[in-house]
């Protein structure tokens, strides 16, 4: 199959219809279903099906021909995830891909019986409970969570390198991601002696007032915290934040690349792919309860230059030595 006509089929998977990776062939008598729920735009999850199937590939199967995908998107409405992960669990799917926390935290209320895997970067699978322990997970959730409650911290450090006059900051929360990101920025603020302001953002809809908000409190600069409403939404919340000149970071690369300051986190599709290798070794048998929690493994920090002069904003040479793309 053509990789155009792959992501046509692919744009009719929105209404939510199970849809076949297989081409006109003889198929197999039992061909193994995967439920994927994405929790944002239908625009940005071709991308995303098409790391995680790479890594199904390289989890041991070899061919998408031999695979089923159940897809459900939620764009970007969180009020959709319960009945979209409802219609996952009655399509009778083999394994699960919760590509987000609140997607995990659906099907683990809805009793979900079949194996999960996971991607989350915005909770530590350990302390909320999801999981016995990283090495081994017991029950039926594995996958691939970025579990340092830290990391935000660091973003906080990039933003005050770079800006060192920085005293007051705001940060974007979406509070169905968890505490674990809030809690670890309020530490690290009072740490670094900054005033923090936390805003609440719970749909595309807020990212207006909030921007406003922050800009009309005369924050020097703005935290994302991670949100796959960020995640998914990285050219808006880029232009916004030029819009209120604001200088920005956040967890996800394509944020520095559409047009923020500064990004530094993991490598999101590689995450879909490294989330399609435990997907693969589920279909052939293991259980998510013996398959170790997996973390990233690749980071990027990325800085855009061309943003940083529109603000006035003179970007260190140790920042940019670091830098693993620098955008002039």
């Amino acid at each position: 199959m053509r990789r155009r006509d792959f992501i046509a089929m692919l744009g009719g998977a929105a209404a939510g219809s199970c849809w076949p990776l297989a081409a006109q062939t003889q198929q197999p008598a039992k061909v193994p279903r995967i439920g994927m729920l994405y929790p944002g735009p239908q625009a940005a999850v071709a991308v995303r099906v098409d790391s995680m199937l790479k890594g199904v590939r390289e989890g041991g199967y070899l061919s998408p021909t031999q695979i089923e995908l159940v897809l459900r998107v939620a764009e970007n409405d969180p009020t959709r995830i319960a009945p979209l992960a409802a219609d996952i669990i009655k399509a009778s799917v083999d394994v699960i891909f919760a590509a987000s926390n609140p997607a995990l935290q659906e099907f683990r209320s809805q009793q979900a019986i079949v194996g999960i895997v996971a991607m989350d970067l915005e909770t530590d699978p350990v302390e909320n409970g999801t999981v016995a322990s990283l090495a081994r997970p017991g029950g039926t959730i594995t996958g691939v969570f970025l579990a340092f409650p830290d990391f935000a911290a660091k973003c906080l450090q990039l933003l005050m390198e770079t800006l060192p006059q920085l005293t007051h900051v705001a940060a974007l929360w979406d509070p169905t991601t968890g505490s674990m990101q809030k809690t670890a920025i309020e530490q690290a603020a009072k740490s670094l002696n900054l005033v923090l302001e936390i805003l609440q953002v719970r749909s595309v809809a807020d990212f207006d007032e909030a921007f406003a908000t922050a800009a009309g409190q005369q924050a020097g600069a703005l935290l994302m915290l991670s949100s796959p409403l960020f995640g998914s939404s990285t050219r808006t919340v880029a232009e916004l934040a030029l819009r209120r000149n604001l200088p920005a970071i956040t967890l996800f690369p394509d944020f520095a690349r559409g047009g923020g300051l500064l990004a530094y986190g993991p490598n999101l599709l590689d995450m879909y792919r490294q989330s399609g290798v435990m997907i693969g070794k589920v279909l052939q048998g293991r259980k998510p309860a013996d398959l170790p929690i997996e973390q990233p493994t690749q980071f990027q920090l990325v800085v855009n230059l061309r943003t940083a002069r529109t603000l006035g904003v003179i970007v260190p040479t140790s920042i940019l030595l670091r830098a693993d793309e620098v955008i002039e």
